[in-house]
Parts: structure tokens; C-alpha cells; sequence
């Protein structure tokens, strides 16, 4: 295994792909070990878990088993994932994916196939299986049912079918075969238990399965309408997008992993296998603007169904994440006995952050209602009664200080991110009430408005750095002002804009990449620096090509696709060496680089 910073039992975040069935996903390193998987769904238990901690976690290792180097790739347009060993003896590699059921007999069943192959001269590989039930909490035994290996925990039972002989000691399951050119094996990984029978897994059928899979993902990018540069690595996006949906209820999650570090060895461990308010309306952008209607209403269906006022028993009628299915109670806890991700701990599981006040969400979730009522199809009376409601809360609320965007533990402030999206949150309710004739208080809300833009041009512009800056009346830089012009709050020529992009080229700016903020200058609460983080590094892409600096916008975006993974994929922030940091991948990331991506083809022409 690759050395990571001295640890030799981790291999880096980046060094993954993403395998899943809509429900849940697994993380596959370049070495041929699933090391984090939960199931039966994204927020579920882990079952696999080495990514949190090598010894302790679990893993699913299936390698050539000798000294061998390995590349990744994609089968082209699908999430099914290709894992090579060239070694000096011959060339193996596995192709791993979850089936997509439409059967809804199988909707409970949860998949994981492995095909191994030997694809010229002879490769011996090894197998190892050791799940962890529960984050390593609960234990579990090994025993024979036919065919498989039942797996069976307290909570959950897993069985594993494997073409070659395996051997066990209770807990841990294992093998060692030897393949030549043309010959392939296969292990697949059910869910069982709950009404789902164990089944095996004959080659014949995991061709089979492969073939299904393939087609699935080959007929959904089929209805993609961009046909402009960088498609390729917009359709990775879009592809991605699609792993992170949770099906049975159109939900997108922020990221389907927990806890890995902004930093290593810091403190910054978040759990991220939530649905963020504030990723909708770049949710239903990016959905709608590649043709994708289907999801971009699946995901109004969630916010429709779940995200109901007064849901969260606050005094604010909307919290800033809820649950897959839709719940608000995302209490957080510490798990204790894992060490994190080359030991960067805490690692967590929920996330206390739900319970902020986080006044920019209601502009994003008034901003894809509009975008959808706009591109899609037109909202209900319901439903505009709910914007009615919200936009009156707002008009009540908006000079309230809150935690901003960056989920800040360091108090509440008067955010100008914050002001703008209530800003964006009034403006966008005034276009659906003018442009459909709908009923509302168009005084009271243009007069809010009109405060709202007053109280920014005032407070929140910075004669002395000449610059938008991050709160009220003080000089720190921060790239969420990049939402100005994208928002349409003011022109991407002002003469105010134009001096804010140079004064954040300046402060946070480094090869393209692009930091939140100084947690130096603005204390957040937390310790230690971080890394520059990728969704504001498109959004600086999209920027400067709606300001007319094309040319720079297209060599940073050129820039930033040098740091994605070998795969295209993103996570959060990108670390002083370029690597990988952060949860993983990250939804958001894919969703600016789409919006970036398609903003920047229009500049060029």
C-alpha cells in the first residue's frame, strides 16, 4: 500500500472511486479494498470502515497478490469501476458495481459484485473479508449457509458468495486463487435478512448483472443535453450526482462519507451523509440546464414532502440539513474507539450544525423553487403559500446575526453572504408573483428588499480594502461574496465587483484554488488552517468569465481539473499539496464545477 504522510496503512482520500446502487455507495481504494461501506443506506452503519481506521474498521480487500502497480478507471460512461495490476508475471483487474433493481421484489437487496480476471499471462490474487457491524461496535460470527458465508450481526446480516474456495475463522473470511489469461472469479456481497433470501452469485449472472449495469447508466447519460466543451468531465459530474441520490425519496446528499478531515490530524471531521437546504438550487440548476427533469423533480418531491415548515420544532420555520428520509433529528455523537482517518479524530456521526441559524438557506431554497417553476414545471398553490410564509419570515428576520454559511462554531455575526441569499430569497418570490399573476404583499417585500440591498452596499463594502467582505462593517475577505454576480445581485462589471474579484485574487487566491476565508483574521471557532476549498474555485471560474475575464477563467478551470482524482471526483478542499481533502466526494464541488463548466462554454462561444 502507497505510503501516506509515514502511514502506510491509509492510502489518501483521493486515492478512491465510488461504486452504488442509489441507496448507498462504497469507496474503492486504488488497491483493490473497499474501505468504507454503510448499509443498507448512505447514513446507515458502517460495514466497512478502514477509511475511519486501518485496524479497526473493516475492509473488503480483493488484490494481485504480488508486487504489482494499479490505475483506475471508469467503464466509459458508467459507475461501474475498473481496478488494473500490471506486475511483471501479467495484467488483472476487477470490475466492481452495484446492481440497480427495478424490481421492486429485490428493493431491499443491496449488491456488491466483484469480478476478478486475469486479462494477460497468470496473476495469483488474494481475498480477505472483514466486515465491522455498527463503526466497529457490534460484533458479529461466521458461519456456512450452502453456498455462502453468513456474516450476522445484531443489527444487520450480510452473505457472501464467492466462486473460489474461502476460508474462515469466525469473524473474518478469506482466500487465495490463482488466475491465467481469460479466467475471472466472482465474490458478490448481499444484504439478507428483512424478507431478502440469500442467492448466489454464478458467473453467468454476474455478466449478467454487469451488463444490466452497464445499460443502466449508459441509457440514463443518454439524456444529457450538454454538448459543449469539458463534457467528459461534466458527465463524470453528472454521474456522480446520480450516486449521491438517495432514490426512495430524490434526496442528494452533501457527501456519502463522514468524518474525513479537512486537515489532517485536525479537528474538522464533519458528517456529511445529509441533504444541505442549501445545495438545492444548485442542485436544480445543474439538473436542469444537462436535462435531467427527472431528478431535478425528485428532488423537489423531497423538498416538497420533507422539508415542511415548522418541521424542526424551532423558532425558525426551516433547519439547514434533514436526514435521507426526510427527519430532522440529526443529533451528533463522537465515536471514541475509532482513531480516524490517519488518525485525525475526532470521528463523528450526525451533525449538531442542524440546529444553527443559517438565514442564507432560504434564498437557496426560494432560488430552486423559482428555477424549477421557471425550467420545469409550475409550482402548486401549496406550495407558493409555503413561499409566502417563508418570504414573510424573512422580511421579519434578515438583520438577525446568524452562523453564516462555512457552519461556523465562533458565534453568530451579520454575515453578508447571509443578507444576500434573504436578499436573493425576496427578489426571486417577486419574479414567480409578477411573472404568474400569483397573490402577495409585492410592497411590503420590495420595500424588505430594497433595505436588504441598501444594508450590503453600506455595511458590507469595505472602502478600505476596496472589496465585499465577509460581515458587517469589518475588512475580512471571504469567496461566498462570489455568489454576488452569480446571483444576479450585481453586475459582474460594477466598478465595487470588479475591485472585490482583485482584492479576493489577491487575499485568497492561490493557482486557481481559492481559500473560504483566514481563520486568523476571522476566528471560527476551531483550530488549526485549512485548505482552499473546490466549490469556491469554480465559483471564482464563474466569475471572472461573467466579468469578461474569459481567459483567465478558462486557465483556472483548467487548472482546477488538474486536481480532481484520477477519476474526476472532488472532495471538499484541496490540501498545500494538492491532495484530496475533506469528505468525499463532494456533491456541491460537482455541482459548481457544472454550472462553472457550462457558464464558461457560453463566454467562449
Amino acid at each position: 500500500m502507497q505510503a501516506y504522510g509515514g502511514d502506510s496503512r491509509y492510502l489518501p482520500i483521493g486515492e478512491h472511486g465510488l461504486i452504488g446502487d442509489l441507496r448507498t455507495v462504497a469507496l474503492v481504494g486504488t488497491n483493490g479494498t473497499i474501505d468504507w461501506y454503510c448499509c443498507p443506506r448512505f447514513d446507515a452503519p458502517s460495514v466497512f470502515a478502514s477509511i475511519l481506521d486501518a485496524d479497526r474498521g473493516g475492509f473488503f480487500e480483493l488484490c494481485a497478490d504480488t508486487n504489482a502497480t494499479t490505475k483506475q478507471f471508469y467503464f466509459p460512461d458508467t459507475n461501474v469501476l475498473i481496478t488494473r495490476f500490471f506486475s511483471d508475471d501479467g495484467v488483472g483487474e476487477i470490475q466492481d458495481f452495484m446492481p440497480i433493481s427495478g424490481d421492486p421484489r429485490e428493493v431491499d437487496r443491496h449488491r456488491v459484485i466483484r469480478r476478478v480476471s486475469c486479462v494477460r499471462g497468470a496473476l495469483p490474487f488474494h481475498a480477505r473479508v472483514a466486515p465491522r457491524f455498527d463503526y466497529a461496535r457490534q460484533p458479529h460470527t461466521v458461519h456456512r449457509v450452502d453456498s455462502s458465508l453468513a456474516f450476522e450481526s445484531p443489527s444487520l446480516s450480510l452473505a457472501l458468495t464467492a466462486t473460489v474456495p474461502l476460508e474462515t475463522d469466525g469473524r473474518d473470511a478469506w482466500g487465495d486463487f490463482e488466475l491465467k489469461e481469460g479466467e475471472y472469479e466472482v465474490f458478490a456481497l448481499d444484504r439478507v435478512g428483512d424478507g431478502v433470501a440469500p442467492r448466489g452469485c454464478p458467473m453467468e449472472e454476474a455478466e449478467q448483472e454487469f451488463a444490466d449495469t452497464v445499460r443502466y447508466w449508459r441509457r440514463w447519460l443518454s439524456a444529457s443535453r450538454y454538448r459543449g466543451r469539458w463534457r467528459e468531465v461534466v458527465h463524470r459530474s453528472a454521474l456522480t450526482l446520480k450516486l449521491l441520490t438517495y432514490a426512495p425519496t430524490g434526496g442528494i446528499v452533501a457527501a456519502p462519507t463522514t468524518s474525513l478531515p479537512e486537515r489532517l490530524k485536525g479537528v474538522r471531521n464533519w458528517d456529511y451523509r445529509y441533504v444541505w437546504v442549501r445545495d438545492a438550487a444548485f442542485c436544480v440548476y445543474a439538473l436542469l440546464r444537462l436535462g435531467f427533469t427527472e431528478e431535478a423533480e425528485a428532488f423537489m418531491g423531497f423538498l416538497e414532502e420533507h422539508v415542511r415548515l415548522g418541521h424542526n420544532g424551532h423558532t425558525a420555520p426551516l433547519q439547514i440539513m434533514y436526514g435521507i428520509d426526510g427527519r430532522a433529528d440529526l443529533p451528533e455523537h463522537e465515536l471514541t474507539h475509532l482513531e480516524g482517518h490517519r488518525g485525525s479524530a475526532p470521528v463523528r456521526i450526525g451533525n449538531a450544525a442542524a440546529d444553527q441559524l443559517q438565514l442564507d438557506i432560504y434564498g437557496a431554497l426560494i432560488d430552486s423553487v423559482y428555477l424549477y417553476n421557471k425550467w420545469g414545471d409550475p409550482i402548486s398553490s401549496d406550495r407558493w403559500n409555503e413561499v409566502c410564509t417563508l418570504v414573510d419570515w424573512v422580511c421579519e428576520n434578515w438583520d438577525q446575526p446568524d452562523e453564516g454559511i462555512w457552519e461556523t462554531r465562533g458565534g453568530r455575526k451579520n454575515f453578508v453572504y447571509s443578507r444576500l441569499m434573504c436578499w436573493v430569497a425576496i427578489e426571486r418570490a417577486m419574479r414567480m408573483a409578477r411573472q404568474r399573476g400569483l397573490p402577495a404583499d409585492i410592497p411590503r417585500w420590495r420595500g424588505t428588499r430594497d433595505r436588504i440591498y441598501c444594508d450590503i452596499m453600506r455595511h458590507g463594502w469595505s472602502e478600505r480594502v476596496g472589496a465585499f467582505v465577509q460581515h458587517f462593517d469589518e475588512d475580512v475577505l471571504d469567496a461566498s461574496v462570489l455568489m454576488m454576480p452569480l446571483a444576479k445581485f450585481v453586475s459582474p462589471t460594477d466598478p465595487k465587483w470588479l475591485s472585490t474579484l482583485d482584492a479576493l485574487g489577491e487575499g485568497l487566491v492561490s493557482d486557481s484554488l481559492v481559500y473560504r476565508y483566514d481563520p486568523e483574521a476571522s476566528p471560527d471557532g476551531l483550530e488549526g488552517p485549512e485548505g482552499t476549498f473546490s466549490i469556491c474555485s469554480f465559483w471564482y471560474v464563474e466569475a471572472l468569465a461573467r466579468a469578461g475575464r474569459v481567459d483567465e477563467a478558462r486557465l483556472a478551470f483548467e487548472k482546477m481539473l488538474t486536481y480532481a482524482n484520477h477519476l474526476g471526483l472532488y472532495a471538499e478542499e484541496i490540501g498545500h499539496n494538492g491532495e484530496q481533502l475533506g469528505n468525499f466526494p463532494q456533491a456541491i464541488t460537482h455541482l459548481a464545477l457544472i454550472s462553472a463548466a457550462f457558464n464558461l462554454d457560453q463566454a467562449l462561444g
